[in-house]
């Protein structure tokens, strides 16, 4: 398993994994749906699989003494490490702009502010993406098109969701905005319970695509 996540590494991760890390800086960015910065991340993933395909390495990782079920789960395992990295650059992002800034100006107008509560949106978002695009690509790793197209329609509708709830509901404009100083007890508990789906999403995606990659004949 460490071998292949190593294979990984070092000859399917594509030049934009890198770029779009560096997307958590737009946390700086006054009124902007910052849950978008998310969705880059699942597109770095998308350029990760089409870079596995152009190069043939799902058929070179089948042919190397290993378990046929651990080829996407190391698949997974790096990009949960990814993800992991994005989540954790926009929490302390997020809490230097609070240091840095006056909060009137850390009032983010398109959404939740730039606080823990993102972080926590930003989890379930990645879980959902991670439940619906993997088992998918796996079942048919050429066929990379499809699955990324429904996780991003998904992931945007529920962007739209979390921002009609920054302002149609009291406990997300009022409770859960702002800096983390303030609220921190509902913000903490907004954030575990982020992680805890992202965890359970994340699992369930890993068991289903070993599953079905097993079905794969290549």
């Amino acid at each position: 398993m460490v071998n292949l996540i190593k294979k990984e590494l070092a000859l399917c991760l594509h030049p934009t994994v890198f770029i779009f890390l560096s997307f958590a800086a737009l946390v700086f960015v006054p009124n902007y749906p910052y849950e978008v910065i998310f969705f880059f991340s699942c597109l770095s993933v998308f350029f990760c699989c089409m870079m596995t395909r152009e190069n043939g390495d799902i058929a070179f990782s089948c042919a190397l003494p290993v378990k046929k079920e651990h080829i996407p789960l190391a698949k997974i395992l790096v990009t949960i490490g990814l993800q992991c990295i994005i989540l954790l650059l926009v929490g302390i992002i997020g809490a230097v702009k609070g240091a840095v800034l006056p909060a009137e100006q850390y009032v983010n107008q398109a959404g939740i502010s730039a606080n823990i509560v993102l972080v926590g949106n930003g989890a379930i978002l990645l879980g959902i993406f991670n439940l619906i695009f993997f088992p998918r690509y796996f079942k048919a790793p050429d066929k990379i098109g499809v699955p990324f197209v429904i996780g991003a329609i998904v992931e945007f509708l529920l962007i739209g969701v979390f921002i009609i709830l920054r302002w149609a509901i009291p406990l997300y404009s009022i409770t859960l905005n702002g800096l983390n100083t303030v609220n921190t007890g509902a913000k903490a508990a907004a954030l575990i319970i982020g992680f805890v789906v992202y965890i359970m999403l994340s699992a369930i995606s890993c068991k289903l695509s070993m599953k079905y990659f097993q079905r794969v004949d290549l």
